[in-house]
């Protein structure tokens, strides 16, 4: 099974990383863009065949190490 873990950080902590690439994008020419987030997408195999069993084993990566989770937020997909 293949797993997708996207990790933003959460609303109201300062994006700096997103603050400069708005100002680029302004710089551009792309005036009109604003509140931009930059994030990390971590994919990776996971051998398992119960969804919903891989699905929680992918939120315990995500507590002990993907996602910092007191300013990250995080959603999970598999396929």
């Amino acid at each position: 099974m293949r797993a997708k873990v996207h990790v933003f950080l959460k609303p109201g902590v300062l994006d700096v990383q997103g603050k400069a690439v708005e100002q680029a994008l302004h710089s551009l020419g792309w005036g009109d863009v604003g509140h931009v987030r930059v994030g990390k997408t971590i994919e990776f195999d996971l051998a398992a065949n119960d969804e919903a069993a891989a699905e929680a084993e992918v939120k315990a990566m995500c507590e002990k190490l993907l996602a910092n989770t007191v300013i990250e937020s995080y959603r999970v997909e598999l396929a």
